[in-house]
């Protein structure tokens, strides 16, 4: 008797249990209807994610030029870097080992590369030229560089950078660290530029944003300019 009464007590739980389920999805779905809700009509409209799209295409056309002109910036800025660290380096090494110790600049194939080495004659075979920035082999033509350097030690004739001619050159620190005599024996030509410059959109042609590292007097002070101060 007693299990009689125990399968109808929960029989009779789980009805109520169902009836108000029953009556709080009653409930809800009144209260959709009141409120003008259908699942149905959740979601966005074919126009509403037109106007989005539309809003999304306007933002990013206004925001690129700055982007390319941030990254641009960001390059140029590390090409210089790593000129700078190359020819310190060079001097460090020359310093050092009271050896002379070069660093040579070339344009290969649109990328920017340098070389330190011992000695004043550059190597050709056995060698790595290194890029001016890590990740400028997968972007050629991102950085264009420019010296003023005829040979090594040596201006050009006007002393200018020519923004026409790629980059080549060589500096050569003596035993001491100081900037090494010409092979004529006479004293080295200062100031000499190395100049990193972000091209026209476009061209490959030398735009405004421009850094550069100019050694100085003999003893191979060094300095970094920027802009105009680098091409004159």
């Amino acid at each position: 008797m007693a299990a009689i009464m125990e399968k109808l007590s929960l029989k009779l739980f789980n009805l109520n249990s169902r009836n108000e389920t029953s009556k709080h999805q009653y409930l809800i779905n009144r209260l959709r209807y009141a409120s003008g809700y259908n699942q149905q009509d959740a979601g966005f409209s074919l126009l509403e994610l037109l106007i989005v799209i539309l809003m999304i295409g306007i933002l990013a056309a206004i925001a690129a030029p700055g982007w390319v002109a941030f990254v641009n910036r960001q390059q140029v800025n590390k090409a210089n870097d790593a000129v700078l660290a190359a020819l310190q380096e060079a001097q460090r090494q020359a310093k050092n080992k009271k050896l002379s110790y070069s660093v040579s600049f070339k344009v290969e194939d649109n990328l920017p590369k340098f070389l330190i080495y011992q000695g004043a004659v550059t190597p050709t075979s056995g060698v790595v030229w290194k890029s001016l920035g890590e990740d400028m082999a997968s972007n050629p033509g991102q950085v264009l560089l420019y010296t003023n350097i005829s040979a090594s030690n040596t201006k050009n004739t006007t002393g200018n950078i020519v923004e026409t001619t790629p980059g080549i050159g060589i500096i050569t620190f003596d035993y001491m660290g100081v900037l090494a005599h010409k092979s004529d024996g006479s004293d080295a030509n200062t100031p000499l530029k190395v100049m990193v410059a972000a091209p026209k959109t476009g061209t490959t042609e030398a735009g405004a944003f421009k850094r550069c590292v100019i050694v100085e007097t003999l003893l191979g002070g060094m300095r970094t300019a920027k802009d105009t101060a680098c091409s004159n």
